[in-house]
């Protein structure tokens, strides 16, 4: 494998809206991400993807682009970005953003302007078909609820849309459009930025015919991603992509990829893949319900964690995953993955040491250092996200109850991990002095940067730590490159795996306790022959490993060097 500059590297998102407001709008902008790389650098950040800072009505939080060379308003200015790359640069850090070329807003120039002539240039840099039967072309159902078809006025076509109606998808098919892009994407690299996260990126294929399927659901539709399945060659258009922009400036690319077909991860992440790396979301696959929040099933240990190592083992002779316990689209992952027994302190530091010492790029989201957790409301009102908005009312059609629908929200609504950081027990947390755009999860009085700065036993000190022992010069190498051979996963609730220098045969135990009784983990008779074995870190004093033996009580995690 060819060593990479980001293959050692730990990544961080920020959700620029709810991070630090400087102005008092109550909405974060890029002054207060400038305020704060001090604090990132301490904590061992290396990378920072920025969810979209572009002109946008904000339909959908600023995935629906209205300008993509422009800096909307409520974040800042061009001026003040560019002083964000400096800044960072200063810090030998590297500012990543959200590419989002599947779709744009309906309110870009090029929207308008094939709204203005349907039959002219622009058209086709959407997807203008024309109806059946009077009706919409297919039965296919967006992300979001509803048909992905939304008529164009005065003529008897429709505009496909997978999301929301103000976000029409692209036409990769049209050479020009595609060129348009390519444009764009390098002039934001000329910049200084050091690559992309690339959004929804899987949806850029479709099938020509756009045909309709057997209905999945009681509202006669079928839900979008039958569709993207069934499509063939969106290797043709991302390897174009990757040799138009990404190669010539040795960019870091993170895609977002879902419903990829099982034999494509080496065109995706090998060695000559489309993308650097892509979210691994085999342990978010998991949460999906048949039909919705309303019927997914709670997480269960042993599946959660027989997943992730399953994805480990697929992926390591072919390239990097990015490995995520949470990020923008998901709910706070201390919230669903520990078992309620180990959702405090102990537990959020285990599942953090499980998580961040696999192998692939370690992606921290905001707040997930000090242990954010879901935010539970009162009504459906008190919620902003237009796919929670969905959910909840699918709920309800389903027959649940308010109280049931509000649940369902609480455990998986993307509003969780979308409420302000908590940076101190001040107003507000300390993120405005105004009034937030979603309000605070009332328990930053007790979970906050400020307090944690302080207590060296703290979450936010804890994965300095970790994050310390990931990046050291003697543990880099094979926390980076080493393999991940699963261990003890015949004790129950044990999470625990190796990581093992092929070379060298140095291994290290990353074990975790998510049960709720004491297990012994008896080290193999090999490690005898090798008195250097040394416990290098634990997330509780009184861990006790002696005689080759490591006892772990609930919430308990070791990492040990053999």
């Amino acid at each position: 494998m060819n060593k990479k500059w980001w293959h050692d590297k730990i990544a961080y998102q920020i959700y620029p809206k709810s991070f630090l407001d400087t102005n008092g709008d109550g909405i974060g902008d890029l002054r207060g991400i400038i305020s704060k790389l001090d604090y990132l650098k301490d904590l061992g950040i290396d990378i920072i993807w920025l969810s979209p800072i572009y002109k946008s009505p904000f339909v959908d939080q600023g995935y629906d682009i209205a300008d993509y060379y422009s800096i909307a308003e409520e974040f800042g200015t061009m001026e003040e970005f560019d002083e964000l790359l400096d800044e960072a640069k200063k810090r030998d850090m590297h500012i990543v953003m959200d590419l989002v070329a599947n779709h744009c807003s309906d309110q870009h120039e090029w929207f308008r302007k094939a709204l203005a002539d349907p039959e002219g240039e622009y058209a086709d840099y959407f997807y203008f078909v024309k109806g059946k039967d009077g009706k919409e072309p297919s039965n296919l159902r967006g992300y979001f609820g509803g048909s992905i078809w939304e008529p164009v006025p005065g003529t008897d076509r429709y505009y496909l849309h997978m999301f929301a109606k103000e976000q029409p998808d692209l036409n990769w098919e049209n050479p020009k459009m595609r060129r348009d892009l390519y444009d764009m994407i390098n002039w934001w690299l000329e910049k200084g930025l050091a690559g992309f996260r690339i959004d929804a990126i899987i949806n850029i294929k479709k099938t020509p015919e756009f045909k309709s399927y057997e209905p999945d659901g009681p509202d006669g539709m079928v839900f979008c991603t039958k569709m993207v399945e069934e499509a063939q060659g969106i290797g043709e258009f991302l390897q174009e992509l990757k040799r138009e922009t990404f190669d010539k400036y040795d960019a870091f690319t993170v895609g977002e990829v879902f419903n990829m077909k099982e034999d494509e991860l080496r065109e995706f992440i090998g060695e000559e893949g489309h993308f650097s790396t892509m979210f691994d979301f085999s342990a978010h696959s998991l949460t999906f319900g048949e039909h919705g929040w309303y019927d997914a099933k709670p997480i269960e240990f042993t599946s959660w964690r027989d997943t992730l190592l399953k994805s480990q083992k697929d992926v390591e002779s072919i390239g990097f995953m990015a490995n995520i316990i949470e990020n923008h689209d998901e709910p706070r992952g201390v919230s669903r993955y520990l078992p309620e027994h180990a959702q405090n302190d102990a537990g959020k530091k285990m599942l953090a040491t499980t998580s961040i010492l696999l192998r692939g790029i370690p992606f921290v989201f905001q707040g997930q250092e000090i242990g954010m957790e879901n935010c539970r409301r009162s009504d459906i009102s008190e919620y902003n996200d237009i796919n929670t908005l969905d959910q909840y009312q699918l709920a309800m059609d389903a027959g649940c109850t308010k109280e049931e629908a509000l649940q369902c929200c609480y455990e998986n609504s993307r509003d969780n991990a979308r409420t302000p950081m908590q940076w101190s027990d001040g107003p507000n947390g300390g993120f405005t002095t105004g009034t937030p755009w979603l309000a605070m999860n009332p328990n930053f009085t007790e979970i906050n940067v400020e307090d944690q700065l302080n207590r060296p036993d703290s979450v936010l000190s804890y994965y300095k730590k970790l994050i310390s022992l990931r990046k050291s010069e003697e543990y880099k190498e094979i926390f980076t490159y080493g393999s991940v051979e699963p261990a003890f996963t015949d004790l129950p609730g044990i999470f625990a795996y190796w990581r093992v220098d092929e070379e060298t045969g140095r291994k290290i135990l990353v074990a975790g306790n998510f049960g709720n009784q004491p297990q012994e983990l008896r080290l193999e008779a090999s490690a005898q022959d090798n008195p250097e074995t040394v416990l290098l870190l634990s997330n509780d004093e009184s861990v006790a490993y002696r005689d080759l033996i490591l006892t772990l009580k609930p919430c308990q995690c070791a990492v040990i060097s053999v």
